[in-house]
C-alpha cells in the first residue's frame, strides 16, 4: 500500500433486502383495550461482495404482544452496499460492524414506523443505538467463549 492512498469509506447502495408485516390475529386485535408490550431485536452481518465492496445488513425485528397473542410482527432488513479501502486490516470489522450499521439505522428506523403505521397501529420509534457498545459485547462474548474449556 503506497504513502498516500487515503482511506476510502463510500456509500454505494442503500436498500430494503427484506421486509415483512404480520398482523396474525386482525382484526380482533384491533379492538383490544390494553397496550402492547414491544420487544425488538436488532442484527447486523456483513460480507464481501467484491473488491472492497461489503453488504451489510441490518435487520431489526419489532414483536408487538398482549400476553401470548401476537399484535404485529414487523422485520425490516436495511441494507448497503459500501466502499471501503486503503484501511487497515484490524480497522475493516469495527467499520462494518459499526460505521456501517450507523449509516442504516436511520432509513431502517423509518421503514419499521412506516410499516407498523400502515399495519393500522400506532408508529414506533426506535431509539438511537449504540453499535460501538454492541461491536464490544459481541467481542467480549467470543473472547470469553474462546476462554471456556470444552466440557
Amino acid at each position: 500500500m503506497e504513502q498516500n492512498e487515503q482511506p476510502v469509506f463510500g456509500i454505494e447502495k442503500l436498500y430494503i433486502k427484506d421486509l415483512s408485516v404480520e398482523v396474525p390475529n386482525a382484526p380482533e386485535v384491533f379492538l383490544e383495550q390494553e397496550a402492547p408490550q414491544v420487544a425488538i431485536q436488532l442484527n447486523t452481518s456483513g460480507r464481501g461482495v467484491g473488491e472492497n465492496v461489503y453488504e451489510v445488513v441490518l435487520t431489526v425485528t419489532v414483536t408487538a404482544s398482549i400476553g401470548e397473542k401476537t399484535v404485529f410482527l414487523v422485520e425490516v432488513g436495511q441494507a448497503g452496499v459500501f466502499r471501503i479501502a486503503n484501511v487497515p486490516e484490524e480497522q475493516l470489522e469495527p467499520l462494518v460492524a459499526i460505521a456501517c450499521p450507523n449509516v442504516l439505522f436511520p432509513y431502517a428506523r423509518e421503514a419499521v414506523s412506516d410499516a407498523v403505521t400502515r399495519a393500522g397501529f400506532q408508529p414506533i420509534v426506535l431509539q438511537p443505538v449504540n453499535f460501538e457498545a454492541m461491536y464490544m459485547q459481541r467481542m467480549q462474548e467470543a473472547e470469553q467463549a474462546a476462554a471456556t474449556p470444552l466440557q
